[in-house]
C-alpha cells in the first residue's frame, strides 16, 4: 500500500512539474526579447568571468610556460605555494598594510558620498543643485593617470603650492615624496574622485522618500535639521547598509591603479600593499605564475568572508543584507 501511495503521489508531482515547464517555456516565447537582450551579458559574464575561473588551478601547480595551464604538472605537495608563501614576510607585511589603508578608506573616505548627496539634497535652487552636482560627478571620469600628474603639477616639490608657500616665506613640503603623507593623500584623492559619483546612489534613495513623511513634519513644525535626521537619514539606511556591506568585501584590494601611479622610490616601503605585492612578484621578480595566483586566490576568499561576516552582522543589527 505504502508503494502505491508513493507512486500515486508521484504522478501529479510529475504532472505539476511539466505544467510549470510549459508556462515557463510559454512566458520565454511570449517574451522573448527579453531574453534576446539577456543572452550579450550572460554570455559575457560566462567568457569574462566564470570561464578564466579555471586558470585559478594555477595556484595549486607548478607552472610551465610550455606546457601551458592545462598540462603543467600539480605543486608536490598541492599546497607548495602557499606554503612559501605564509613564510614570505613582505607578504605579511603587504597584508597588514592594505588592511590599515583599507580600514581606513571604510571610516574615512566612506561616509563623504553620504555628506554630500545629504547637502546636494538640501540645496532649494535647482540650478546651484545640478551645477554643483556636475562639478563633483566630473573626476570620476578622469583616469587616476590624469589625477596624478594634476596633483603633480599643484603638490610637487617645485608645484604651485609649494611655490606659494615658498614665495610667502614658509618651507616647502614634500607631499608626494613623504611617507607619513602618502596615506592622507590615498583619501584625498580618493575623496576628490569618487564622492561625487558615489553621492548619486544615495541622491537617487533619497528622491524616493515619501513627501507625505515631511509634509507631515512641517505641520509638527520639524526643523530641517530634525527632517534630517529623523526622515532622510533612517530612510536611506538600508542603502548605507548595503554599500558598506560591498566595501567590506573589498578591504582585501587597495585599488591597485591609485597606488600604483602615486606610489614613487621614496615611498615604496609604505606603498606595498597586496596588489602591489602581486605586482612585483609576477612583472619585477622572475616570474612564478603559481605563486602570484595562489595570492590572488588568497586575497579572493578573504574578501568573500568579509563580505559574507559583513552581511550576517548587518542581519543581526536589523538590516536586510545583500539578499533581503
Amino acid at each position: 500500500m505504502a508503494r502505491k501511495s508513493k507512486s500515486t503521489e508521484a504522478g501529479p508531482r510529475t504532472a505539476a512539474n511539466s505544467t510549470g515547464i510549459m508556462k515557463t517555456l510559454i512566458l520565454m516565447k511570449k517574451h522573448w526579447q527579453i531574453y534576446v537582450l539577456l543572452a550579450a551579458p550572460i554570455l559575457w559574464y560566462i567568457l569574462f568571468a566564470y570561464y578564466p575561473l579555471a586558470g585559478l588551478q594555477l595556484a595549486f601547480k607548478t607552472y610551465k610556460a610550455k606546457l601551458g595551464i592545462w598540462e603543467s604538472p600539480w605543486a608536490d605537495p598541492l599546497w607548495q605555494n602557499y606554503r612559501a608563501l605564509f613564510k614570505d614576510a613582505f607578504f605579511w607585511r603587504s597584508v597588514r598594510r592594505t588592511l590599515l589603508i583599507n580600514f581606513g578608506r571604510l571610516f574615512i573616505v566612506f561616509p563623504f558620498p553620504i555628506i554630500l548627496a545629504l547637502a546636494l539634497n538640501e540645496l532649494r535652487l535647482k540650478k546651484s543643485k545640478k551645477v554643483m552636482q556636475t562639478v563633483f560627478t566630473f573626476p570620476h571620469f578622469l583616469s587616476w593617470v590624469i589625477v596624478v600628474a594634476i596633483m603633480r603639477n599643484l603638490l610637487s616639490v617645485d608645484g604651485l603650492v609649494n611655490v606659494l608657500l615658498k614665495t610667502s616665506g614658509h618651507d616647502t613640503i614634500n607631499f608626494l615624496g613623504s611617507e607619513p603623507l602618502f596615506q592622507p593623500m590615498l583619501y584625498i584623492t580618493d575623496i576628490w574622485k569618487s564622492a561625487g559619483y558615489s553621492s548619486i546612489i544615495y541622491l537617487s534613495a533619497i528622491s524616493g522618500i515619501d513627501q507625505d513623511q515631511y509634509e507631515a513634519a512641517d505641520v509638527d513644525g520639524a526643523t530641517r535639521w530634525q527632517k534630517l535626521i529623523h526622515i532622510t537619514l533612517p530612510n536611506i539606511m538600508p542603502t548605507i547598509s548595503i554599500m558598506f556591506i560591498l566595501a567590506t568585501g573589498n578591504l582585501m584590494t587597495n585599488g591597485f591603479d591609485q597606488i600604483f601611479n602615486m606610489s614613487n622610490a621614496a615611498t615604496k616601503n609604505v606603498a606595498e600593499v597586496l596588489d602591489m605585492y602581486i605586482y612585483r612578484i609576477t612583472f619585477q621578480a622572475s616570474a612564478d605564475f603559481g605563486f602570484s595566483t595562489a595570492v590572488s586566490l588568497f586575497r579572493s576568499v578573504i574578501n568573500m568572508i568579509l563580505l559574507a561576516t559583513a552581511n550576517k552582522l548587518s542581519k543581526m543589527l536589523g538590516g536586510s543584507g545583500l539578499f533581503g
